[in-house]
């Protein structure tokens, strides 16, 4: 099992707004069965740490390519992304195995 992370700097005072078209763009994703349970979360200046930043997180248990041979990506999805990507200075993602107990070590 995977735990995945995007992580989105946004240009100033767009995160709620990033957040906002993120989770419509994950809700597609999941309504296609091409992703899992997520979380979107963000920093528009309302708590401490780093502004203008959001995160998209899930699980899988396998990384695939979205290239994969057969695999159709929702069209709904591609123009909520157009809408983002103005949005956003830098991106990356973060991939970490998530401990389960059958992955434990006898310590």
């Amino acid at each position: 099992m995977y735990v995945l992370r995007r992580i989105f700097k946004t240009k100033p005072g767009e995160a709620r707004r990033v957040a906002s078209l993120l989770q419509k763009q994950a809700q597609v994703y999941h309504d296609a069965g091409q992703r899992s349970e997520f979380k979107v979360y963000f920093n528009g200046a309302t708590v401490p740490g780093e502004t203008d930043v959001v995160i998209l997180e899930w699980t899988d248990e396998a990384l695939m390519s979205p290239m994969r041979g057969g695999h159709q990506l929702p069209p709904a999805a591609l123009e909520l992304g157009g809408q983002i990507r103005p949005l956003v200075e830098s991106h990356r993602i973060e991939f970490m195995e998530l401990m389960t107990p059958d992955k434990m070590m006898d310590v």
